[in-house]
């Protein structure tokens, strides 16, 4: 193959605007080949790429047909999902790769809902995911996921319990260690202290995604976990209601002052559409995500709509990307998730971890 027409086919890579990370898609370039006037063509994604990520062939067979000498185009996308930097002086979250925190900064959101979808979302799309339930006082994990069994400790190391699994994510949650009615009268420091074991006593198993379920508000569980645990990512939900959006740009804020990256906002509850004659109302105010984004400098991922079927399929423990895969609702949860996912990938990678730890013994 020449140089000049690999060349070309790396510009027009290049010229082709990736949807999921706003950029040109020469960088994920791993192998190119032409014979007998096919052209064949190795792509690697930061991101998982088992799902929507197919969608981008098409545009990709139609540039690089026009290029001389080719005939016809063969097209292969993969993936590898890294590791990506994350807070100073935190440490590595062993079978983990990245933490994307969801938060609100005010209850009755639809956070939970959100955050619990979007781990579907990123699983459906090929990568493997956990979720953890970091609302020690009112854990809804378990409703959710319809998990009622309690978890086990790890076989051969009694320190560390292995996570239940629910449609196919590791979860964790202290729903799963407590009677469902009992209350969690702790004070600050043990509610801190128990989400850290939650995290770090947790075996999860070589996981790209740990999605962290944060309790509304931006108070010690929020803080543990930006001063604590190495968090590559957050996204804010809110609704377009201006209270709700004075509480979420708090809690946007908080992540920024701790060095954790917005990878974007959801605005959940955007718009209702009438079961019964169809018509579509802004019950919440319309457009207050799309301005919150705007003003704060960080991307809208996506809106969700006030939908009977997204509270009675999560309140049933299957949520809406298990309970309807191909429906309109579903895609939009996988739109959103493979956007964050998209930006987190063009982050810059977390090296700390590659190097050697090094231990000092005496002769």
């Amino acid at each position: 193959m020449s140089d000049t027409l690999r060349t070309a086919a790396e510009a027009a890579l290049d010229g082709i605007v990736d949807p999921w990370t706003g950029a040109g898609l020469k960088p994920g370039l791993r192998e190119i080949a032409l014979a007998d006037g096919r052209l064949r063509v190795a792509l690697q994604l930061g991101y998982p790429s088992a799902g929507l990520a197919g969608d981008l062939k098409p545009a990709i067979e139609a540039a690089l047909a026009q290029l001389p000498g080719v005939q016809a185009v063969e097209v292969t996308l993969t993936h590898a999902i890294v590791a990506h930097a994350v807070q100073q002086g935190t440490q590595a979250i062993a079978g983990v790769k990245n933490v994307i925190a969801v938060g609100s900064g005010k209850g009755g959101v639809g956070k939970s809902t959100t955050a619990v979808n979007l781990a579907l979302a990123l699983a459906r799309e090929g990568a493997r995911v956990g979720v953890l339930d970091a609302d020690v006082y009112g854990p809804s994990l378990p409703t959710l996921l319809g998990i009622t069994d309690k978890p086990r400790l790890v076989e051969g190391d009694e320190r560390r319990i292995a996570p239940l699994i629910g449609h196919g994510l590791q979860c964790m949650s202290i729903g799963f260690l407590i009677d469902p009615d009992a209350p969690m009268v702790w004070r600050g420091p043990m509610a801190t202290q128990a989400l850290e074991q939650l995290i770090r006593d947790t075996a999860w198993d070589d996981l790209d995604y740990l999605v962290v379920d944060l309790p509304p508000g931006t108070g010690d569980i929020q803080l543990t976990l930006a001063q604590r645990v190495p968090v590559s990512g957050a996204v804010i939900v809110t609704t377009p209601q201006d209270i709700a959006l004075l509480d979420a740009v708090k809690g946007l804020k908080m992540f920024e002052k701790v060095k954790v990256p917005i990878l974007g906002i959801v605005e959940n509850m955007s718009t209702h559409i009438c079961s019964q004659c169809g018509h579509e109302e802004h019950i919440f105010g319309a457009g207050g995500g799309a301005r919150m984004a705007e003003k704060h400098g960080a991307p809208l991922l996506g809106s969700l709509p006030l939908d009977i079927r997204i509270r009675e399929q999560a309140d049933g423990g299957c949520p809406t990307v298990i309970a309807e895969p191909d429906g309109a609702v579903a895609r939009a949860y996988r739109e959103i998730a493979l956007r964050a996912a998209g930006r987190l990938a063009t982050r810059g990678k977390d090296y700390a971890r590659r190097f050697p730890n090094i231990t000092v013994v005496n002769d």
